[in-house]
């Protein structure tokens, strides 16, 4: 079993834990492999165990460890407890709420702060914090209270947060209507050559590591992606740009930029922690590992949300400022851009 078994629920009893469907572009491989990519955590050792206890269906038939999946196939880890993702526990956390009424409120969220619960972040999340803060927040079709949208672990910035039923429907329908406004603030490396642009590109899971998402040309194979983008300083080897989404797709700005050449800087998941762009001097690596240490994580901020309000019909607009490890880190590059044009004019 890939986790403990709760002695209070009865044995014939079965919980969805993940449930993964093939993408088109898969090619035969073994269905442990395949789960150790997209399972945070795991070891093929708990997913063999798992599937020799007949936990690991495909297409509603259990299957062993050595299965070779296919595109199309549906693959569900079926247990005997309730995923603890679902068990909510009121955390008290401190939030930064930056607007409040009876409908919704907005959150500045911290870098660092996962949203909601999932594999291996059972406590400690934005919904620990919100349960422990709110009473009877509604739920989202993914049994997540208050949660209209989403972002990233290590991205910062603004959330708004549904308190009632019909405020939660009526931001929902927003979000899929593309007729929010999201902007973000990002660093990317290396100079970003068109002042402003459109990204464009299906993304769904990457191929060979499912914790990645990537750009696919066939229109096909994962969901429509629209990133607006522009410059708005220069720096050298990297480009502050903002971004603003027409869609809202899993690591949709990250993907993106990766995808014309400007990976955000020091993101990790997409190779943006190495030194992307620049010269091989030592003194300029020395440069870099330092901005990595003031900023570790990508740099990328949700600075500007704008929605009408669901009770008011008011259009409403919020604005943050850029958190200080990335305002730092770009203070660093404009110092370092500066030097180099001086030396260049000497």
């Amino acid at each position: 079993m890939l986790n403990n078994i709760d002695d209070n629920v009865e044995e014939d009893t079965l919980f969805e834990h993940f449930r993964f469907e093939v993408p088109k572009g898969q090619l035969l491989l073994r269905i442990d492999k395949f789960l150790m990519n997209m399972i945070q955590n795991s070891t093929r050792n708990k997913i063999q165990s798992a599937a020799t206890s007949g936990d690991i269906y495909v297409n509603d038939v259990a299957v062993k460890s050595n299965y070779k999946v296919k595109p199309g196939d549906v693959i569900r880890i079926l247990l005997t407890h309730p995923p603890y993702e679902n068990r909510i526990d009121p955390e008290d956390i401190p939030l930064n709420i930056v607007y409040e009424d009876d409908a919704l409120l907005l959150i500045n969220k911290e870098a660092g702060m996962v949203v909601h619960p999932g594999h291996g972040n059972y406590t400690g999340t934005l919904v620990h914090a919100l349960a422990f803060h709110f009473d009877n927040l509604p739920m989202n079709s993914s049994e997540r209270p208050g949660l209209v949208h989403r972002i990233d672990k290590d991205t910062s910035g603004l959330l708004v947060i549904a308190k009632t039923e019909a405020a939660m429907t009526h931001l929902a329908k927003q979000f899929e209507a593309k007729t929010s406004e999201r902007e973000y603030i990002a660093l990317v490396w290396g100079n970003v050559k068109e002042d402003e642009g459109t990204i464009t590109g299906n993304i769904a899971r990457h191929v060979k590591d499912r914790m990645q998402m990537a750009v696919f040309e066939d229109e096909t194979i994962g969901k429509p992606a629209v990133t607006h983008y522009k410059v708005l300083e220069r720096l050298g080897y990297v480009t502050l740009i903002s971004c603003k989404l027409e869609t809202g797709r899993t690591h949709q700005i990250r993907v993106h930029l990766k995808h014309i050449g400007h990976t955000l800087f020091n993101d990790e998941r997409y190779g943006g922690h190495l030194i992307l762009k620049g010269t091989t001097f030592t003194k300029y690596k020395q440069f870099v590992e330092n901005c990595f240490k003031i900023l570790p994580r990508q740099a990328l901020h949700a600075k500007t949300l704008g929605f009408v309000h669901p009770t008011t019909g008011e259009t409403m607009r919020f604005d943050t400022e850029i958190p200080q490890d990335m305002t730092e880190v770009i203070e660093k590059w404009r110092g370092y851009a500066q030097s180099k044009s001086l030396e260049e004019e000497e």
